[in-house]
């Protein structure tokens, strides 16, 4: 029902007429023909967003008013959860058991501690001595361009939705073309909800033809973007011909340290969590684990059996029994096997996995089989390059300094994790290892109040939380001479 382009508040076909189909990644089944936004109906959307930004009712709408239509966004995401988790399912591959418990409800947690920022959003005063007056106010930025990505696509798309609507911008949204209908389905949310024509507006299309045209385009006044480190580069050359404001969470290879005084038992629980979830298909994903040598042997086995345990829980995403769906596209799925084949011919030692999945008939969908390597060194492609599937990277180490050292020897720094019941040691990992966030005993907790991103050419700017907001505004300085 959902699948034509959302612009100034009504539904629309392309002006060119042209769709594409969306696929079931669990079958390869066709879903449903999307309309595909090219560059004039991108400029349509910017034009809609840029109305309702300067004139029109966004901005006569008080901060409350804005808080009680985030919140009531919440209300109906919850309301259709159902509907979203097997949407969600369907077109990604995710297992419903992940988009009815995780993704949904955290989308849902997204507006609601959002719509809470309506009153929060204040400036300061600063002396000037008894002449002048001098206060700051923090402002919209305008019209915000925001790029979903497939992985997590109701949920990332809320993360910048959220902190844009509430601090006073209008958007335009572009989900990833193989994961539109979860988004085309809040556009309607919105529309239930009461927001305004035009400002929130989803052009769902090819990178090459609606993205490029999103973030070249000059009407716009901030780019947020989840996406590979070549997209983000791709991104910041277009921003930078209009000095667009940008923030970028890119790729990731995230170390995960176990220390031999760990509990082992729950440790291996995480780092299960941390590589499968989702199968693999996360920038967090606890990629990397680095194992010190007194347990070394123990948690490979341990790993192993629980990988082995997983694989009999490979299947239909819309079953709830199901915990590894499929990669999100037949090009992933032969991504992450040819890893495998680098991992072999470099030496490293396959122990659980590494082949194409067929749980639901010969060939049928994308599915590979939860892949470990052990006897891996941090020179392999394995270790230091993105993969995005269910492959995980062991490597041994004695001291912590030789772990941190080498969790920072790449160009990421998304993410990290460590296991350890030495407290100095953890708060030691902590300080010394180059990430955006650290877990310690713990792997993938988030919150919307937790800000969120990385360093190095994992990207810069902030999800979630305060940092968010400072993301949608600026500060305006106002000086008066009162003497």
């Amino acid at each position: 029902q959902y699948t034509r382009l959302y612009i100034g508040g009504t539904w629309h076909d392309a002006l060119s007429g042209r769709t594409y189909t969306t696929e079931d990644p669990a079958t390869g089944a066709p879903i449903a023909a999307v309309a595909e936004a090219r560059a004039e109906d991108v400029d349509l959307a910017v034009i809609a967003a840029r109305e309702a930004f300067d004139g029109g009712p966004w901005r006569r709408i008080s901060e409350a008013e804005r808080g009680a239509l985030l919140r009531r966004v919440a209300e109906l995401i919850l309301e259709h959860r159902d509907e979203l988790a097997t949407l969600e399912a369907i077109d990604s591959g995710k297992p419903i058991h992940e988009t009815l418990n995780v993704d949904i409800p955290l989308a849902a947690e997204t507006f609601q501690y959002f719509a809470g920022w309506y009153s929060k959003i204040t400036g300061s005063t600063i002396p000037l001595g008894p002449r002048y007056l001098q206060y700051t106010v923090r402002e919209p930025l305008g019209v915000c361009a925001l790029i979903a990505p497939w992985n997590f696509p109701l949920l990332l798309a809320a993360r910048k939705l959220a902190p844009a609507l509430i601090a006073g911008n209008t958007t335009v949204l572009k989900p990833a073309p193989e994961t539109p209908l979860s988004s085309l389905r809040l556009a309607a949310i919105f529309e239930e909800a009461g927001f305004p024509p035009g400002v929130v507006n989803v052009v769902p299309g090819l990178g090459a033809y609606a993205g490029e045209a999103l973030v070249s385009h000059p009407g716009i006044d901030k780019i947020a973007i989840t996406g590979s480190i070549k997209t983000g580069q791709a991104v910041m050359r277009a921003a930078a011909q209009n000095i667009t404001k940008l923030s970028l969470e890119l790729s990731g290879k995230s170390p995960n340290i176990i220390m031999a005084d760990a509990d082992i038992d729950r440790a291996v629980r995480g780092v299960i969590g941390g590589i499968f979830y989702n199968k693999g298909e996360i920038c967090t994903a606890g990629s990397r684990l680095f194992v010190q040598d007194p347990v070394y042997d123990e948690v490979v086995d341990k790993l192993r059996a629980r990988a082995q345990r997983i694989s009999q829980r490979q299947g239909d995403v819309l079953d709830p029994d199901t915990r590894l769906g499929p990669q999100v596209s037949e090009r992933f799925l032969k991504r992450a096997l040819r890893y495998v084949d680098y991992g072999t011919q470099e030496g490293a030692t396959l122990v659980s996995g590494g082949a194409r999945a067929h749980p639901l008939g010969p060939g049928v969908g994308y599915f590979l089989e939860p892949t470990i390597f052990a006897g891996v060194t941090n020179d392999m492609r394995i270790a230091r390059e993105e993969i995005f599937g269910p492959l995980l990277s062991v490597l041994r180490f004695n001291r912590i300094d030789e772990a941190i050292a080498q969790g920072n020897n790449l160009l990421y720094g998304l993410a990290a994790g460590v296991w350890t019941a030495d407290l100095r040691v953890a708060h030691k990992a902590a300080r010394e290892l180059q990430a955006g966030t650290v877990w310690v005993n713990c792997y993938n907790v988030f919150d919307a109040a937790t800000p969120h991103g990385g360093v190095k050419r994992s990207g810069f700017g902030r999800e979630n939380g305060y940092a968010a907001i400072e993301e949608y505004t600026h500060i305006k300085s106002v000086i008066a001479d009162v003497g």
